[in-house]
């Protein structure tokens, strides 16, 4: 039942059936040919492009519709660099100290390690952030409801676009990822999420010669 101060939802689109399946498949294509790579050209990316691709992001539904999410995104060179050189500091304390044996094993496909030069290669850096908690009008501390999940779907939402409009992403989480409060001037409110890079593959780019999981092993109808 609707409340009462509902609005019309004036901007649905419905499809016939042959069109909707046609539009599902498309797109199952298109996001099955995504990878997640680390070799990117400095080729630059107009700012525009990054700017819609985030409003696409931030169309994510969210948790009592809070929009817990914030994004910084990067072009500067000598603030990429910077982000680099945190980055890799704790990316050497985490593989040479903080990282089970278990972990390192299952990284070992992948072939990582504490050296990240893509963060400063790539033409985009895009920092995530997730409230804790807000404010609300008195400037008490207002609770925010599931950050974690409603950003996660908006980071989905901002992979699946850079992808659709033709850029190519690295999700990385080093951790922890404090120093990204600091040099991006960010509240003490705002946790960290990952740091989104974003660009061209480079020519020669390579990736690991992983697979996805089979359909029927994810997924069950009942």
């Amino acid at each position: 039942m609707s409340h009462p101060s509902y609005v019309p939802w004036s901007d649905y689109r419905s499809y016939p059936e042959d069109e909707m399946l046609r539009r599902a498949e498309e797109f199952a294509a298109e996001a099955a040919r995504r990878r997640t790579m680390r070799d990117f050209s400095p080729r630059p990316v107009p700012q525009e492009i990054i700017a819609q691709c985030l409003r696409a992001a931030v169309s994510a539904p969210s948790g009592a519709n809070q929009q817990p999410w914030r994004f910084v995104a990067v072009s500067d060179p000598a603030l990429k660099r910077q982000i680099r050189d945190a980055a890799e500091a704790e990316e050497r304390e985490f593989y040479g100290h903080r990282a089970p044996d278990e972990w390192k094993r299952a990284l070992e496909p992948l072939a990582t390690n504490a050296e990240k030069p893509f963060l400063e290669t790539a033409p985009w850096l895009i920092a995530v952030f997730y409230e804790r908690f807000g404010f609300d009008e008195c400037g008490n501390k207002a609770k925010r409801y599931y950050p974690l999940e409603s950003v996660g779907i908006a980071c989905g939402l901002l992979i699946a676009a850079l992808h659709h409009a033709g850029l190519a992403t690295l999700t990385h989480t080093p951790s922890p990822m404090g120093f990204l409060n600091e040099l991006l001037d960010r509240p003490r409110n705002e946790m960290p999420y990952l740091l989104m890079v974003v660009g061209y593959p480079e020519d020669d780019c390579r990736v690991p010669p992983i697979e996805r999981l089979g359909f029927e092993k994810v997924v069950t109808f009942r």
